[in-house]
């Protein structure tokens, strides 16, 4: 474990620049920061060919999906060709974030009723497309954990440079815990001064009996 300092609809409305600041203040310090993250990731898994990515926290409210928000458009500026799916159908937000409508999205692709292609949206970011969460569904750890989530995201790192996953806290959802085994490293969100000790030891227990890599650790200041 690191510490790491088809008709695609065009995304009509501004994006959240006070969470996106990578796309809003591309030379600040934090936009920096980002971006040795990401070449610690490439550095990490550069032998692999596998780009699948899950950023996870031990439990909500530790800015997880602010932070993989901005590690995915980080990413599409260095001309990585990216992607960006909200698994969290607990409590999606990517689709906020980015100022896009939740329609379709990764819960109408798995239930059949859209094709990838007509549910991932093309952003004004060059290079970076998104997956929303989709419709709220009961039987969600069911759709994340069969075989066709799989097969969807062996698809996805054929078509993508890099694809990010933002997923529930881990010790929340056993759903988190079945992704982390598709990909290729998982990214553990910490919030300073919030997490627990004893929280981040317990979540990577749980993604040590899942047989999860963990790759790295991101510290949230905010």
């Amino acid at each position: 474990m690191r510490l790491l300092a088809a008709n695609k609809r065009s995304q009509g409305a501004a994006l959240k620049k006070q969470s996106l600041v990578t796309y809003s203040n591309p030379n600040s310090v934090i936009s920096d920061q980002f971006r040795t993250i990401r070449a610690n990731l490439h550095f990490l898994t550069k032998e692999s060919t596998s780009k699948l990515f899950l950023i996870t926290s031990p439990k909500e409210g530790e800015g997880k999906s602010t932070m993989a928000a901005n590690l995915a458009v980080s990413m599409a500026q260095q001309k990585d060709k990216v992607l960006l799916i909200d698994a969290n159908l607990r409590e999606p937000v990517i689709h906020d974030i980015f100022n896009i409508q939740n329609t379709g999205g990764l819960t109408g692709v798995l239930e059949n009723e859209v094709t990838f292609e007509e549910a991932v949206y093309q952003t004004r970011i060059e290079n970076l497309d998104i997956l929303t969460s989709g419709a709220a569904l009961s039987n969600f750890v069911e759709l994340l954990g069969n075989e066709k989530m799989e097969s969807l995201l062996t698809r996805f790192a054929d078509c993508y440079d890099a694809v990010l996953i933002d997923s529930p806290a881990v010790l929340a959802s056993p759903e988190t815990r079945v992704l982390s085994t598709y990909c290729e490293g998982v990214v553990l969100i910490l919030k300073r001064g919030k997490t627990e000790i004893e929280k981040i030891e317990e979540a990577k227990r749980v993604l040590d009996i899942a047989e999860a890599r963990l790759v790295g650790v991101i510290v949230n200041e905010k």
